[in-house]
């Protein structure tokens, strides 16, 4: 991994966010869980290990849409 100061967050074709870099989730409960590589986050909404992604999006069939993401 560089020595970058940011994450960079790549929504997969219809799969999870693919987050890399050195980063901090914090979770609900406060706990907060640091990265410094890779991550899957879930994005279709039914992973039972969220924020992670779990594998999901296979079994449910979710499609991601051309305009989800708009900067």
């Amino acid at each position: 991994m560089s020595d970058q100061d940011f994450a960079i967050i790549t929504p997969t074709n219809n799969g999870p966010y693919w987050v890399r870099g050195k980063f901090k989730i914090v979770l609900p409960s406060g706990r907060e869980l640091m990265v410094d590589g890779e991550t899957w986050l879930c994005r279709c909404g039914g992973s039972q290990n969220k924020p992670f992604c779990d594998g999901t999006h296979k079994k449910i069939g979710f499609k991601h849409t051309e305009d989800e993401i708009k900067a």
